[in-house]
C-alpha cells in the first residue's frame, strides 16, 4: 500500500548554468551542492549528459559522480541520463559497473535516447533513429549487466562474445531507470524490461496531464512481460526555488533568471514580451512553462508542499520527487532554498514530527490535570520543606 510518508526527495541537475560565468567554478559549485544535499539528508542527486548549447555543461555524468561520491557519505547518484545512442553498449556497461563498485552501490543507472538536437547532429545521428537505438542498446546492456555473454549486431554496433569483467556491487544488480516525457515511449520501454520510470516533464502542463496515462501504459506493459510496476521506483521532476517569502524568492532569482529564458528562446528564435523583464519571466515560468523546464515553484515551502500534493493527487502516488535544479541565484540563496525544503517540506510528507505533535496535543488536551498535578506537587514540596524547617526550629 502506497503512503505519502514513504516519498523520497532529491535533485536533478542537467546542470543548467548561465553562459557568463567560469565553468570550472560552476562545476565546483555543483559538487559543493552534492555535499550540501548529503548533509541535509536528501536521498538522491541526478546528473545529466549533454554535449552542446552551452548551458548544460556535464558531458560525462560518470566522471562527475565519481568525484561527488568521494565527498559524500550516503546520498545516491543517478545518471540523468546516459544517452544510449551515443555510446557502444559494452563501454556503457563497463563504465557503469566500475562506477557502481567505486561508490559501493550508490549508483542508479538512468537511461534515455538523447535530448539536444545539436548533440545528435554533431555525431551524425538521425533523430528518427534515437529511440530505436536506445531500445537496442538497452537490450544489450541489460544482458551484459546480468553477466550474460552477448552476440548482437545492429546497423550501429556489434557485440561478439561480449561480457563485462566486473560484477555489480550488489549481487541483485544496479537499479536501471528509463526516462519518460510526454509520449508513452519511455513507459513502454521501462515496462517491457521491468525498469524504473523517470518522468522528466512532470512539471509542465502537458507532461503533468500525461502522468496518470503514462503510468497506466507502464503498468499494462509491465504486467504483459511479467514485471511488477512499483510506485516506489517512480520518480517525478519539478523545478523549485524556495525562500522565506515569495518576494524573497523573486529577488534571489531576478538577476540571473534571464539567462535561462535566453537559453530556451535563442534555440527557437523566439523573443516574447514576457522575456523582457525578470518579473515577466518569473510569471511565465510559474503559470505556464519555460521551454523544457515545466512550471516552477518560485516561492515558499508551503507552495512546494501544495505542488507535491497536487502531483500525488494526479498520479495516485510515486516514489521520489526530484527538484529540477537551475543555477539562477547566488550560492547562499541556493543553499538556503534546499535548507528550507529539507527543514519544512520533507517533514510534512515523511511525518517525522508526528510524535512531537502528538505529544504536545496530549499536553494541551490534558492541561488541567497535568498542570493541576504539577501545582499540587510544587505545593506539597513547599509545605514539606518549610514544615520540616519550622519543626526543627521549634
Amino acid at each position: 500500500m502506497w503512503s505519502a510518508a514513504s516519498i523520497r526527495f532529491g535533485a536533478f541537475l542537467a546542470p543548467y548554468h548561465p553562459l557568463d560565468a567560469d565553468p570550472a567554478l560552476q562545476l565546483r559549485r555543483d559538487i559543493d551542492l552534492m555535499q550540501h544535499l548529503d548533509h541535509l539528508g536528501f536521498d538522491e542527486a541526478w546528473i545529466g549528459e549533454h554535449h552542446s548549447t552551452g548551458a548544460e555543461i556535464v558531458p560525462a555524468p560518470e566522471v562527475f559522480i565519481a568525484a561527488a561520491a568521494e565527498r559524500t557519505e550516503r546520498i545516491r547518484f543517478g545518471t540523468g541520463v546516459v544517452s544510449l545512442p551515443y555510446h557502444h553498449p559494452l563501454i556503457t556497461a563497463d563504465r557503469i559497473t566500475q562506477l557502481d563498485l567505486q561508490t559501493r552501490g550508490r549508483v542508479i543507472f538512468g537511461t534515455g535516447p538523447g535530448k539536444i538536437p545539436l548533440d545528435a547532429h554533431m555525431m551524425g545521428i538521425d533523430p528518427n533513429d534515437q529511440r530505436r537505438r536506445q531500445g537496442e542498446a538497452l537490450e544489450a546492456i541489460l544482458r551484459l549487466l546480468r553477466g550474460e555473454v552477448v552476440d548482437m549486431e545492429t546497423d550501429w554496433f556489434t557485440l561478439r562474445d561480449a561480457r563485462t569483467q566486473l560484477p555489480t556491487y550488489d549481487p541483485a544488480g544496479i537499479e536501471v531507470v528509463t526516462a519518460s516525457t510526454i509520449s508513452p515511449n519511455g513507459s513502454v520501454l521501462a515496462g517491457t524490461h521491468g525498469l524504473s520510470l523517470l518522468s522528466l516533464a512532470a512539471g509542465s502542463p502537458t507532461g503533468f496531464e500525461a502522468l496518470d496515462r503514462n503510468w497506466g501504459v507502464y503498468e499494462k506493459v509491465a504486467a504483459e512481460h511479467g514485471h511488477v510496476a512499483a510506485r516506489s521506483t517512480w520518480r517525478l521532476v519539478n523545478p523549485m526555488f524556495l525562500a522565506e517569502t515569495r518576494a524573497d524568492a523573486e529577488r534571489a532569482v531576478s538577476r540571473r533568471i534571464g539567462s535561462m529564458a535566453a537559453y530556451v528562446n535563442r534555440q527557437t528564435g523566439a523573443n516574447p514580451d514576457w522575456a523582457q523583464t525578470p518579473a515577466g519571466i518569473i510569471d511565465q515560468w510559474r503559470n505556464d512553462t519555460l521551454g523544457e523546464f515545466g512550471q516552477a515553484i518560485i516561492g515558499t515551502p508551503d507552495e512546494a508542499i501544495a505542488q507535491i500534493e497536487r502531483l500525488i493527487e494526479k498520479t495516485g502516488g510515486f516514489g521520489t520527487l526530484l527538484i529540477l535544479h537551475v543555477d539562477m541565484a547566488d550560492w547562499e540563496a541556493t543553499k538556503r532554498s534546499y535548507e528550507l525544503f529539507a527543514s519544512e517540506v520533507i517533514p510534512h510528507f515523511t511525518r517525522r514530527n508526528a510524535g512531537r505533535r502528538a505529544s504536545l496535543q496530549f499536553a494541551e488536551d490534558h492541561r488541567d490535570h497535568l498542570i493541576g498535578s504539577l501545582v499540587g506537587a510544587l505545593t506539597k514540596a513547599h509545605t514539606d520543606y518549610y514544615g520540616r524547617s519550622e519543626g526543627a526550629q521549634a
